[in-house]
């Protein structure tokens, strides 16, 4: 093994090979291998970048799993109201793997400025609320205090303040519509004490947060009736196994969906990222094993002569052979070497600066999310070598065929 590894290793450092016409092939086979483990690794730290940071921000707004009554499922709005003296509430015990529980109550309604107007929803949360879900989206202020006495205090998205030329202190009127359509808005003037970017323009364009209290004052509902309750779990990707034990630990009477149901497109669209992937690692590894298969065939019809003598010495044709592909791993490995150390570079840069932007319209994230993972990095790697060897193996078998008289006589 030593000595297979050492002629191999005098292949890629010989003067004679340095001068030979193998040189520029091997550069450019060390740089396809490179510009592959850069594609990939790049590749799939910004697909699962991206969609962990549309499933965490999804999950700030609604929770992963949302209980309400059956009358309530279609709509934003709470209009038939859940009682708070369940099983399940205020610890989820029965369902190992929750981790917090959180009650809600909405109302549309119309915020009128004395230069424009909006529809908004108004999110009403209580002491339970998990403010730790949405900070990093504050871009100004402070969170409303819903835990002492009942306020106007309000956050605001930055979408709205802006449509609506409001920023932090300012108060603004907003219209409750009644049942009755033929009776008198109900009116609360609100102030605005924080503005917050989530970058997800459905729900920039649509809620503001406040105290339940008013929800519940305007429906004439009682301090213990909300509108739904939003559940969060441990793990994600058992959000549908979660979903259905909630269900089975909640009344005949109430009904519960993840936001994987909710908001079905924006999943299905997530989707898509991980067959994007998938095409993206195919067509890199096919170019980085095309180019090594060219530089191993080169390498054994300039080495031809050499095959022929160790022929001529005893070497088997297994011998002679992994001798080619110990210096085709000592390829591989080198162009493994540029390519994370460019791509890890890459990675920390947008992690540090966001250099990548992109358009929260389109993505819901103003930059480039990486997801940085030790695991799929040497996954990859070791991915890129197994099959870049099982596929060389095609070409070396080339060297069987080489008759040693003729090769040594080979010019």
């Amino acid at each position: 093994m030593n000595l297979e590894y050492f002629i191999a290793k005098r292949l890629t450092t010989s003067k004679q090979h340095k001068s030979s016409i193998s040189k520029p092939i091997i550069k450019i086979a060390i740089t396809a291998i490179a510009i592959g483990i850069i594609m990939m690794i790049i590749s799939v730290a910004t697909g699962l970048g991206l969609q962990q940071k549309i499933r965490q921000k999804v999950s700030a707004f609604n929770g992963h799993i949302i209980v309400s009554n059956f009358d309530d499922n279609q709509s934003e709005v709470s209009k038939v109201p859940v009682s708070t003296k369940q099983d399940f509430y205020p610890e989820f015990k029965s369902v190992e793997g929750v981790n917090h529980i959180q009650a809600v109550a909405s109302k549309a309604g119309i915020i009128r400025t004395e230069k424009s107007f909006e529809g908004v929803i108004f999110k009403g949360v209580g002491n339970d609320y998990k403010w730790e879900n949405i900070n990093e989206y504050i871009v100004e202020g402070k969170i409303p205090n819903v835990k002492d006495q009942l306020n106007p205090e309000v956050l605001i998205s930055q979408y709205l303040a802006n449509r609506l030329f409001l920023k932090v202190g300012d108060k603004f009127n907003t219209f409750f519509m009644k049942e009755d359509s033929n009776e008198m808005p109900n009116l609360r003037v609100f102030t605005i004490t924080g503005i917050y970017n989530s970058g997800f323009q459905e729900f920039d364009a649509t809620y503001i947060i406040g105290d339940i209290r008013h929800v519940q004052r305007i429906n004439k509902w009682k301090s213990d009736e909300v509108g739904a309750f939003e559940v969060f779990i441990d793990d994600f990707n058992k959000i549908e196994q979660k979903g259905e034990e909630v269900y089975e630990q909640t009344s005949y009477m109430l009904d519960s969906k993840t936001i994987i149901e909710k908001y079905f497109f924006i999943f299905e669209w997530l989707q898509l990222f991980d067959f994007n992937i998938i095409v993206i690692l195919v067509i890199m590894i096919v170019v980085a094993t095309i180019n090594m298969v060219v530089a191993l065939l080169v390498l054994i019809l300039e080495r031809t002569q050499m095959i022929g003598i160790l022929k001529a010495l005893g070497a088997n044709n297994w011998t002679v052979r992994k001798i080619f592909l110990f210096n085709a791993f000592h390829i591989i490995l080198r162009g493994l070497l540029w390519g994370n150390a460019i791509a890890i570079a890459l990675m920390l840069i947008q992690q540090q600066f966001g250099i990548v932007k992109l358009n929260p319209e389109n993505y819901y994230v103003s930059e480039a999310p990486v997801y940085f993972n030790w695991f799929y990095i040497i996954l990859l790697n070791l991915g890129t070598i197994l099959v870049s060897l099982i596929v060389l193996l095609i070409p070396s078998y080339i060297i069987t065929k080489i008759s040693p008289v003729k090769a040594i006589r080979f010019d």
